[in-house]
């Protein structure tokens, strides 16, 4: 695709008021409504529509001005800006310029989006919970949603006798009315849908039982989803056309799924890396030891060196997380605590009053390289 300023024909520095009055612009000039039908100009439509749609959105247009547009769409998240589409883009300038009556105050006439004909289904939001450990993985997950599904005793039609719905005699069947005023300027024609039919053309005398005419009822159903590995609470998937049924035999909506990484009081996630936190003992601190620690795929011993000081970080390559639909994993970084107890055993007290006997004195103050903070020891793991 070609530089999205290019596309609306602004520079680089065009206001918000600038952009969106040269994309109206365009939009009007290439929807194909206005060019019979022209596959070319429905394409045009689309891409300016997209152009749009990022340079509109501070937080997006900042990533197209610094990454392009693999940056814009590598951020929008897995079913994310990526899927872009001439629906999505009729879709955004309805949003935006829909305060007409419609496509059809705008061009004249009904565009397709909203021609007679039973409305699309509406679209649906849910949620899937995820784990730490489905992270790493990726794979099928199933969510269970109350789904708006064609009606099994009209078969979709919402009429109890199974025949179509007959034509609407106010509109003759188009799904759309004219209205004619009268003003100063002149005589003033404007396209809305039918009042009577709602648009659709039709009307139903018999309606059918089950549905009441409207030829879906809720069913609850189960959906497999595809989750890549590496997502966050920040992603989402889009299921195309796995949405509510529209009534009347009406197209189906999308599902947007929220994904919802839960907290795993193990660990801390950093990007594609885990940060856990480990106590060990005066002893094992001052003699070594090796330790267990969980991990995502169950456990794993880590060796501590004799000496080791509170803070520091030891690393296990490979058990963090993989980056978005990436394979390779990130690392594991286990923070050493060194853990002081609060109350001693007199047999205690004996050995620790022996130690201070011969220990040597603490350092006034610890080596500068010692003396960082815990996220410049977390750089100096990734980097070690």
């Amino acid at each position: 695709m070609a530089d999205y300023y290019n596309l609306l024909g602004v520079s680089r520095d065009a206001s918000a008021e600038e952009i969106k009055k040269s994309y109206r612009k365009l939009a009007l000039k290439y929807h194909p409504d206005r060019n019979e039908g022209s596959k070319e100009a429905e394409e045009r439509f689309k891409e300016v529509t997209e152009a749009y749609e990022v340079l509109r959105d501070d937080e997006k247009r900042a990533l197209y001005d610094r990454y392009g547009e693999q940056g814009v769409k590598r951020n929008a998240g897995p079913g994310g800006f990526g899927g872009f589409d001439f629906s999505d883009a009729i879709d955004v300038f309805m949003r935006d310029f829909g305060g007409f009556g419609g496509f059809g105050d705008v061009f004249g006439r009904r565009s397709r989006h909203g021609q007679a004909g039973p409305p699309r289904g509406e679209s649906l939001r849910t949620t899937l919970s995820l784990t730490l450990v489905d992270v790493a993985r990726g794979g099928t997950q199933t969510v269970r949603v109350g789904l708006l599904e064609t009606c099994s005793i009209c078969d979709g039609n919402g009429t109890a006798s199974g025949e179509a719905p007959s034509p609407c005699p106010s509109c003759g069947g188009t799904g759309e009315e004219r209205l004619v005023q009268r003003s100063v300027l002149g005589q003033l024609v404007s396209v809305q849908p039918c009042r009577r039919c709602g648009g659709e053309g039709r009307l139903i005398d018999d309606p059918c039982r089950r549905c009441h005419g409207e030829g879906r009822v809720r069913e609850d159903r189960e959906l497999e989803i595809e989750v890549p590995p590496g997502v966050t609470s920040e992603n989402y998937i889009t299921l195309r056309g796995r949405g509510h049924v529209g009534p009347r035999g009406g197209g189906r909506g999308d599902v947007i799924v929220l994904l919802d990484v839960e907290d795993d009081p193990r660990f801390v996630r950093d990007g594609s890396s885990l940060i856990h936190e480990r106590p060990i003992t005066f002893a094992e601190a001052a003699l070594g030891a090796e330790v267990t620690v969980p991990t995502l795929d169950g456990s794993a011993v880590v060796r501590v060196p004799p000496g080791v000081q509170g803070g520091v970080l030891l690393r296990l390559r490979g058990e963090g997380l993989p980056p978005l639909n990436g394979e390779r994993r990130g690392d594991l970084l286990v923070r050493i605590i060194v853990w002081t107890p609060e109350h001693l055993t007199p047999e205690q007290e004996e050995v620790l009053e022996r130690l201070r006997d011969v220990e040597d004195a603490a350092p006034e103050r610890v080596s500068r390289s010692e003396d960082k903070g815990f996220w410049s020891k977390v750089k100096e793991a990734f980097t070690g």
